[in-house]
């Protein structure tokens, strides 16, 4: 498995900068934070963009860095690519010109570019000019430039923040299909937790320059759930299960649980294409109720059994956390609401929730 070792602190910053990390690639790693968190002083580091560091800075068994003993490889040989939230491409060439300038400064090749370019998508874009290309398309092509520079990691600095939805959903189910095939490490960058549960197996928070949080997805989701950094929400990965056309519904299961998504979410027409598929999906807080009866007679499609885990209360508002089975599910209600009801830790209840409140980005 590949690791990244990381021990650096920067003096080019507003506050200070300083991560100790160890990271293990057994998916994407995500990093998360607000603008001026530090996220890109952290990709820009570790491809050797960043001069005014300290500290080390080894992957796998490669240091890379090392302002002790005054070791610093450039970021010309560090074999790590870069893809910025702007694509970065030559204006003045090709789409297949700028792919052939990366595979050129590849001195031991073991990628195909036909296979890249298929891989991505891009084949009928090889003779256009960068400036006839839309947004999605250049980013397409800065990916597969980035892959053809065959990198030992691939960085990811908000690449998708300039796209609209349609473009996004394309250029996530893109990576995750390169990261599949080519086995690449990646570390995403992004300020949308939306996009990251997308992708990311494990997450790291950078607030003010620290590591706040780090772990799995779903954990770290829920975590921030405690701050104003994201909406509160649930973060699930289900199964999809059976698409019914008819009703324009998606059966999803988690565990022995089914839950229903609007069909609109996705973009399948035929029932067997993504049966059986992974899917990352999450629910806003606000769009689940609670019910202290089972609902015998209701329009809301989704109802699940569940026991009050926690109640923490935030002005008028409360954030209720549930656990059906395994999964967490987080209910924000009003405090009239909690009173009404007589809520209380421990006590078994229903959740509700609309096939439409069950949101994914990916297909």
């Amino acid at each position: 498995m590949n690791t990244l070792t990381l021990a650096i602190q920067s003096t080019n910053h507003s506050f200070p900068f300083t991560v100790n990390q160890r990271l293990s690639f057994s998916g994407i790693v995500g990093v998360f934070g607000h603008s001026g968190s530090g996220k890109t002083t952290l990709l820009r580091s570790i491809a050797g963009l960043n001069e005014k560091i300290s500290g080390s800075i080894v992957f796998n068994d490669k240091t890379l860095f090392d302002s002790h003993s005054k070791l610093n490889m450039s970021a010309e040989t560090r074999n790590i690519s870069i893809v910025f939230q702007e694509p970065r491409l030559f204006p003045h060439l090709t789409v297949e010109q700028n792919l052939d300038f990366a595979v050129k400064r590849c001195t031991n090749s073991q990628l195909n570019k036909k296979d890249i370019i298929e891989l991505t998508g891009i084949s009928s874009l090889l003779q256009k000019n960068i400036h006839k290309l839309s947004g999605g398309e250049q980013q397409k092509v800065a990916l597969a430039r980035a892959v053809l520079s065959e990198p030992s990691l691939l960085l990811l600095d908000e690449p998708l923040s300039a796209l609209d939805r349609k473009s996004k959903k394309e250029l996530i189910n893109l990576l995750k299909v390169v990261h599949k095939k080519l086995k690449l490490p990646m570390i995403y960058v992004s300020h949308s937790s939306e996009e990251l549960q997308q992708l990311a197996e494990q997450l790291i928070v950078l607030e003010q320059g620290e590591v706040r949080n780090i772990g799995n997805i779903h954990q770290i989701i829920h975590q921030l759930n405690d701050t104003q950094l994201i909406n509160q929400q649930t973060s699930l990965t289900v199964t999809v299960e059976e698409i019914n056309h008819q009703h324009g519904l998606v059966q999803l299961r988690f565990e022995n649980q089914k839950i229903y998504m609007s069909l609109e979410q996705l973009a399948v027409r035929h029932k067997k294409e993504h049966t059986q598929h992974k899917l990352r999906c999450y629910i806003f807080a606000s769009d689940i109720s609670i019910a202290t009866k089972e609902p015998t007679s209701s329009s809301i499609v989704n109802q699940l059994k569940a026991t009050i885990a926690d109640i923490k209360l935030d002005h008028s508002q409360v954030l209720v956390s549930l656990k059906c089975q395994e999964q967490e599910f987080f209910a924000s209600i009003s405090t009239y609401s909690l009173d009404k009801l007589s809520l209380s830790i421990d006590q078994d209840v229903y959740i509700q929730f609309k096939a439409s409140a069950v949101r994914t980005l990916t297909f």
